[in-house]
């Protein structure tokens, strides 16, 4: 799902709206097949935000809100939002499209793609270990999506054996959760998770999001929660909460 944001924003694309980033679009290295959009808010980046689409965006989808998402002092920062593999998803008809895994259908009870997932999850961890050879340790860096890209980042933080600075998911869902007492590592149990739904989703319904939340909290995990009266959408006052997210975390 394409995400809707606030209409002040402008792309950044070229750097018109962002004179400080350097943008580039272009083939990941060979550990993972992943094509990228890369925003570096200045030269020599020593902390990275992963940053996962919705299902039919692109890595382009939330390249207009690095402005909104970073502090003038902060440290150098490398937003990488990857496009996911095009494939026929089964929701909307099988037609092909940008997608994480297939998704037949968005109820609790609907059969989820386990083999998608898990490539999905390889891929992820492929861009982390990018930014480790690029010299951003894992603990620097955040792993955040949107919808259908916010389920990821939830899926693959939470069994990553290695420490995170942060996770955040926004408007989406924890998938396989029933696998998901059995297969969480330890590594991420203390790094904070910030997760936001509009309190109006007809997509991924709010009460979704509320259980990944008790989910989370059930286990053990520090969750920051905000809702907005809003679809499936993200605002102003959400990116606002993920710019001090970040700045805190990173």
């Amino acid at each position: 799902m394409v995400a809707r944001l606030p209409r002040k924003m402008q792309p950044c694309a070229r750097g018109k709206s962002c004179p400080q980033a350097k943008v580039q679009t272009g083939k990941s290295m060979t550990q993972t097949p992943l094509a990228t959009v890369e925003v570096e808010t200045s030269p020599n980046p020593t902390r990275s935000v992963i940053w996962l689409h919705g299902l039919g965006a692109d890595g382009h989808d939330f390249e207009p809100a690095v402005p909104y998402l970073v502090r003038p002092a902060g440290p150098a920062l490398r937003f990488v939002f990857p496009h996911a593999p095009v494939r026929p998803v089964t929701l909307n008809g099988g037609l092909p499209m940008r997608a994480w895994y297939d998704i037949a259908a968005l109820h609790r009870r609907a059969a989820q793609d386990e083999a998608g997932i898990r490539l999905a999850d390889a891929a992820v961890r492929a861009l982390i270990r990018r930014e480790n050879e690029r010299g951003v340790g894992t603990e620097h860096i955040v792993l955040a999506g949107f919808s259908q890209g916010g389920a990821m980042a939830l899926y693959t933080g939470t069994r990553l054996p290695e420490k995170l600075a942060g996770i955040v998911g926004l408007s989406c869902y924890n998938l396989l959760a029933e696998r998901f007492a059995t297969e969480r590592h330890a590594a991420n149990q203390d790094t904070p998770f910030l997760l936001a739904h509009g309190t109006q989703d007809g997509v991924v319904l709010p009460e979704m999001g509320e259980e990944s939340r008790a989910q989370l909290v059930a286990a053990g995990y520090k969750v920051e929660w905000h809702s907005y009266p809003m679809g499936h959408s993200v605002c102003a006052e959400e990116l606002a909460v993920i710019a001090a997210f970040l700045a805190r975390v990173l």
